[in-house]
């Protein structure tokens, strides 16, 4: 006896058609799985066993194989476990039904409830482009898996629901997409620029460098609101679009953190690791390798506060992902790439005291303890920092000034409008903003006058600044244009860029 079903496998954020098959023979019982199968995928046996007795179905008592093909991709995950056991279900003629239009995925219990699996949001995707006309998910990956229109998403708690469903006697209604809402989300309690007192320089750099999305170091002494002002950088960012949402939402699905109530992403991420982390769980791994942080962010912000306590070869990790957009991460069992579009924000102290420089305290290191703090910070993760800002500490009569500042609504209107000129600027060449732009859109687009040109000859011999730096200011510079509706970059556009440098390495060592 010999039955196939459909399923869908996943390799990093690839995924593949996969075709379980089961085949009864006369022999000794004994259950193999073949097909490339992972520990989990193998100890598979055991739960279909449990899940089909305590459903009260008969479990075949003979020779099983079942194939997991294609044979050469290996497969990993208890994702099989469902189509294994709808498979024996047909090939035992416990069911007789038509299944060639649809797809399983889905943990199995012992008790025969289908549990939570990572990754839905692009099986089901995959599903869709396949041809696969209904897909049935664990009832905890409905909401996600309702996103994607064309195919009809069937949500299922335990193995006889499903059994009675296909068998014609209950029915499961797929999942209304309207009931879930397409852009659901829950609600958070949005941080707003009106609680930042004073600190105006600082909240113009941040909203250049989010009209931008350039990346942005923040120094300053304790308690001066460095983390304070990160955590509304996210307030002012442009809205995501449903490409940005739907690419978000499916790293999370695939990382496992994807709360049940979420259809879609709709904020974008801000992720603020502890600087004990390693580089592994910045960048994505394990065996077969998850996404990290870096990955996490995606078309949001990564905060890292207190930056020189981060490891050195974490903080290396950073280098190459924020130039490509994106991290490559090898291992035994291949090699798998993960978007990682973010803008990198960092904050830290001057010194490990943290008051060297400081007006009124008095900085306790000892000798040259503040530069070598500082030179924690290697020059070439430096130089892809394209904004540093000092944050000065606050007075008194600004902390206790009554007249609002500012609101995040109304900066993001002002950001909106030069993101919306950038992207005008930039059709066609799959870029969206000037922090991302590659070498040749920075020659093209950020053109100097003379006098501009003079002006940055002259700060780029004093400041030993590099040829990456160079482009930065210019990229900075055209941001800052675009803020001013301006067309072209003037002395003054070039003038302010530049002192969004005034952290490089040779400043630190004088």
């Amino acid at each position: 006896m010999f039955a196939k079903v459909n399923s869908i496998g996943l390799f990093g954020m690839n995924t593949y058609s996969v075709g379980v098959e089961a085949s009864l023979e006369m022999g000794l019982a004994r259950f193999d799985i073949v097909g490339l199968p992972d520990t989990a995928v193998s100890e598979s046996r055991d739960r279909v066993r449990s899940a089909m007795k305590n459903s009260k179905f008969d479990y075949p008592c003979t020779r099983i194989t079942v194939n997991l093909s294609p044979a050469d991709k290996k497969k990993e995950g208890p994702v099989y476990d469902l189509p294994i056991l709808v498979a024996l279900m047909l090939a035992t003629n416990q069911l007789t039904a038509d299944v060639s239009s649809c797809a399983f995925i889905g943990e199995l219990s012992l008790s025969g409830k289908i549990k939570k699996i990572n990754g839905a949001l692009p099986m089901v995707i995959h599903a869709k482009e396949a041809g696969i006309e209904k897909i049935f998910v664990p009832v905890e990956n409905a909401s996600e898996c309702c996103v994607v229109s064309g195919i009809s998403v069937y949500p299922v708690k335990d193995v006889k629901t499903l059994i009675s469903h296909l068998q014609g006697k209950t029915k499961i209604s797929p999942v209304d997409r309207s009931y879930y809402g397409e852009y659901e989300y829950p609600s958070e309690l949005m941080f707003d620029f009106a609680d930042v007192k004073g600190q105006f320089q600082v909240k113009r750099a941040l909203e250049i460098a989010a009209a931008g999305g350039h990346n942005t170091l923040m120094i300053g002494p304790p308690g001066s609101g460095k983390s304070m002002l990160a955590k509304r950088i996210p307030s002012i960012l442009p809205d995501m679009t449903f490409e940005e949402s739907l690419e978000t939402t499916k790293i999370f699905s695939i990382a496992g953190v994807l709360d049940d109530n979420i259809s879609l992403i709709k904020s974008r991420p801000f992720r603020s690791p502890h600087h004990t982390i390693s580089a592994a769980g910045l960048s994505g791994g394990g065996r077969i390798p998850r996404p990290g942080e870096l990955s996490l962010s995606h078309h949001g912000v990564l905060f890292l506060d207190e930056l020189p306590e981060f490891p050195r070869v974490s903080m290396e990790v950073l280098r190459q992902p924020l130039e490509d957009g994106k991290i490559t991460i090898s291992r035994v069992s291949g090699t798998l790439t993960y978007p990682c579009d973010v803008m990198l924000v960092c904050a830290m102290n001057p010194c490990p005291c943290g008051y060297y420089g400081h007006p009124t305290k008095k900085c306790t290191c000892p000798g040259k303890a503040p530069s070598k703090y500082l030179a924690k910070v290697s020059g070439p993760l430096l130089d892809r920092l394209d904004i540093h800002i000092e944050v000065p500490q606050v007075d008194f009569k600004k902390l206790s000034d009554d007249e609002p500042a500012e609101s995040s609504a109304e900066i993001k209107k002002r950001v909106d409008k030069a993101r919306k000129i950038q992207q005008k600027r930039l059709e066609g060449t799959g870029i969206t903003c000037n922090g991302k732009m590659t070498p040749a859109l920075t020659r093209r687009f950020c053109k100097l006058d003379q006098k501009s040109k003079e002006m940055l000859e002259r700060s780029f011999e004093v400041l030993g600044l590099s040829a990456r730096a160079y482009d930065k200011i210019l990229r900075v510079a055209r941001t800052i244009a675009d803020l001013e509706g301006s067309e072209n970059i003037l002395f003054e556009h070039v003038s302010e860029a530049v002192q969004y440098r005034s952290l490089d390495r040779k400043f630190w060592n004088e």
